[in-house]
């Protein structure tokens, strides 16, 4: 085979568009971890010996870390886990977890990484979710000007408990050029190792990029909520074996749909995995979001259920019993599926009920689950949303307002987070220096930030008049005809009007700029003057023909509008009725643009009797 061409080379570097990376889902997050020594060893080979071996310390440390500050948390969909994989020739340790509608499980992953760049001192770690550099959008308020999306990737690292992001090539203070630079891993590693200098800490930055994480750890455990829930005593006995079983369970039958809910329609109780009998009283741990999801639901009893509930007079006990009712639902829904048939949690929970059934296992007895199982119960004002304290908190007037209510809105975290978002809203409202682009809230940020004008790696991002795109430049005069041409006004230069249009121009200007006299006549004389001109362009005259609209130029039988014009003139409501009518006979009485349009006027449908 002859080997390619130059030309042929070139041909195929047009050609060739590699694959792209495929997105993320919006409820997962990516991170890495990686091992960059400032003095690497002196062959390939033990630099690769040595960073695995840093990343299997690393490994261990994080599995301790999960067992100190996560020994009783339930994670949403997914938990936190590292492996060792390789990438453009890099080793790693890497991990993704999707964690559905919990947020929270997101921040516990990043504490969790910060903390590991805190107890290694060589580690690098990269975190990415759906949106992208998240953290970024957390701090999107104190950045860099030139630090846009397009750019960000490889640019933000966690390192020694800090936010570090790769600075552009360093350059000349007050220039104005958008950042272009693109860097891959091996490019920001070489930065990392080598270039100390292009490296941004900045505090600001950092405070608001972990801003979610101040009250942590101690808000891990706030993440997660305990309530008395009275269910069928197998189900209490999965939960006790394994309580992380929740999750799956509350998300099966949050997401129900008709198939999963066929064996709850049957009158026949003997197929369930889980039958209405046997009741317990029990704590129950869930995670905030799904025991949200749980109790906000609107679920009609099902059939078995019908009758097991307890009477609706005590609320306390009912509201238990129907927590009961939803959750073992999700757990019959969630066994009996085929699309979850092959999921490890599935599967572990169907041996465990086999080892019931051949007295492998027993099930727990009313003393022992009253004298060792745990009875915690939290309070839940934090699901509480109430709209005059909502109000007050978004005006700012908690604090001494006489009302019907005295507490906060929820608990202190969620009115901490919403006074933020508040004064943010308020500062992008009153930034009077947003342009196209958006507010801008940082101005200068010190030279580190600025970048060199000769360098390649920056674009001009303000056009001067000499480099100016003809074709895009906006034609003022073009406009303004194209305008009177629309609305049936002289549009070409010398016609009438056109000097009396810009002497009145100049008047308006003459009148906002003298704001001390009164001008009231004189705006009166403005407006008689303005609907001369336009009676005499006949913009004004509805009735006139439409082939005449642009003036009174004579048609192909050289006569004028006014001659066309017909003795007696045609009203255009008629055709509008006769139109309207028809659109509802060929509705047939049912709903329809004509039917809508006359019921959101309050309008009585006409009776349609041509046929009668």
């Amino acid at each position: 085979m002859a080997p390619m061409s130059q030309e042929d080379i070139e041909w195929f570097k047009s050609t060739f568009h590699p694959i792209p990376k495929p997105q993320l889902p919006e409820d997962c997050i990516e991170y890495s971890v990686y091992h960059f020594a400032v003095d690497p060893a002196p062959t390939a080979v033990d630099e690769a010996a040595e960073t695995r071996s840093r990343l299997v310390e690393v490994q261990r440390t994080a599995a301790q870390l999960s067992k100190e500050l996560l020994k009783d948390y339930i994670w949403q969909r997914e938990g936190f886990r590292l492996e060792i994989t390789k990438e453009d020739g890099i080793t790693s340790l890497r991990g993704r977890t999707i964690f559905g509608d919990s947020i929270e499980d997101e921040w516990v992953i990043v504490y969790i990484l910060r903390e590991l760049t805190k107890r290694h001192k060589d580690i690098w770690v990269k975190v990415v979710d759906g949106d992208g550099e998240f953290l970024l959008i957390e701090a999107a308020g104190t950045l860099p000007e030139w630090l846009e999306p397009e750019v960000a990737d490889n640019r933000v690292w966690i390192h020694q408990g800090d936010l570090v992001i790769i600075k552009p090539k360093q350059g000349g203070k007050g220039s104005k050029r958008k950042v272009t630079e693109k860097l891959s891993l091996k490019d920001a590693k070489a930065i990392l190792t080598e270039q100390s200098t292009r490296l941004l800490r900045s505090t600001m930055i950092q405070e608001e990029a972990f801003y979610r994480l101040r009250n942590y750890p101690q808000q891990i455990s706030e993440n997660l909520h305990s309530a008395l829930v009275t269910l069928p005593r197998k189900i209490a006995f999965l939960l006790h074996q394994k309580p992380a079983y929740i999750s799956a369970a509350v998300e099966a039958f949050y997401l129900r749909d008709p198939i999963a809910l066929r064996p709850l329609r049957a009158k026949d109780v003997s197929n369930l995995a889980f039958k209405p009998e046997d009741f317990v009283t029990v704590s129950v741990r869930f995670t905030r979001v799904g025991y949200a999801q749980l109790k906000s639901q609107e679920f009609p009893v099902p059939q078995p259920w019908v009758g097991k509930l307890p009477p609706s007079e005590d609320r306390k006990v009912y509201d238990r019993a129907e927590i009961g009712m939803k959750l073992s639902c999700g757990f019959e829904m969630l066994l009996g599926d085929p699309q979850n048939r092959d999921k490890a949690l599935v599967r572990e929970m169907k041996l465990l009920l086999e080892d019931l059934e051949s007295g492998d296992e027993t099930l727990p007895t009313d003393d022992e689950i009253e004298q060792t199982w745990d009875k915690s119960e939290d309070d839940e004002k934090w699901l509480d949303i109430n709209f005059e304290d909502l109000d007050r908190e978004l005006k700012g007037k908690r604090d001494g307002y006489e009302g019907t209510s005295t507490r906060g809105f929820g608990d202190a975290n969620a009115q901490e987070n919403l006074q933020r978002i508040v004064a943010r809203f308020e500062e992008f409202l009153n930034d009077n220096s947003a342009g196209l682009e958006g507010a801008d809230f940082i101005d200068d940020f010190d030279s580190d930030s600025d970048v060199d004008e000769d360098d390649d790696d920056y674009e001009d991002d303000d056009v001067g008049s000499e480099g100016e795109d003809k074709e895009a430049s906006f034609d003022e005069e073009e406009f303004s005809r194209m305008m009177k041409e629309m609305m049936g006004m002289p549009s070409m230069p010398g016609l009438a009007g056109a000097s009396q249009s810009s002497a009145m121009g100049r008047r308006v200007e003459e009148l906002d700029d003298d704001s001390e006299e009164d001008d009231s006549e004189q705006i009166q004389e403005l407006s008689r003057q303005m609907e001369a001109e336009l009676r005499g362009t006949g913009v004004l005259n509805l009735n006139r023909p439409a082939q005449n609209l642009l003036g009174n130029e004579p048609n192909s039988k050289g006569q004028t509008g006014e001659e066309n014009r017909p003795e007696e003139d045609e009203d255009i409501d008629i055709n509008l009725a006769k139109n309207l009518l028809e659109s509802l006979h060929s509705q047939a009485g049912l709903a329809g643009p004509a039917g809508n349009m006359l019921s959101m006027m309050n309008l009585p449908l006409p009776k349609d009797d041509r046929h009668s």
